[in-house]
């Protein structure tokens, strides 16, 4: 086992079912999409970072966020690629989940801006959960402190 997995342990889908709501439920295990401008994070720009609700394994930064109008939280990059893994889905969209945890997170695509590198990942709030800045350190993330810009 890796360190990674020993600091994120996975948890069984039984254990899921009965910890998640069942919208993160759907969208982490069921690859379920949730509605645009009607979920927690679409909107959220407080400093911190973005992760796995599954696992707590750290996914997202919020100065790697931005505005895509889609009506879901978008961002630019992942903390590190080797943290998410794209599959098309049926209808050839780059689907994106947590390496770790294999839950479904939402999807890729290239229309994202330049400057930010061109990438849109496209993330259902459901998928995540928000660790503010000031509870980094508290909440066990204080290594990612200096990420957050």
């Amino acid at each position: 086992m890796s360190s990674i997995e020993k600091e994120y342990p996975q948890k069984d889908k039984e254990t899921l079912e009965k910890e998640l709501t069942a919208i993160q439920y759907g969208v982490t295990q069921q690859c379920a999409t949730e509605i645009p401008f009607e979920n927690e994070y679409w909107d959220h720009y407080d400093k911190g970072i973005y992760v796995d609700i599954t696992s707590g394994q750290p996914l997202f930064v919020s100065s790697d966020k931005f505005d895509s109008g889609c009506g879901w939280p978008s961002f630019s990059r992942p903390i590190s690629a080797q943290l998410v893994k794209e599959t098309l889905d049926i209808i050839q969209d780059k689907e994106i989940s947590s390496v770790l945890s294999d839950a479904h997170l939402g999807h890729v695509f290239d229309d994202g801006p330049e400057e930010l590198g061109g990438l849109r990942y496209c993330i259902n709030s459901a998928a995540l959960k928000f660790i503010p800045l000031e509870k980094l350190e508290e909440e066990g993330y204080g290594a990612y402190k200096d990420l957050v810009q």
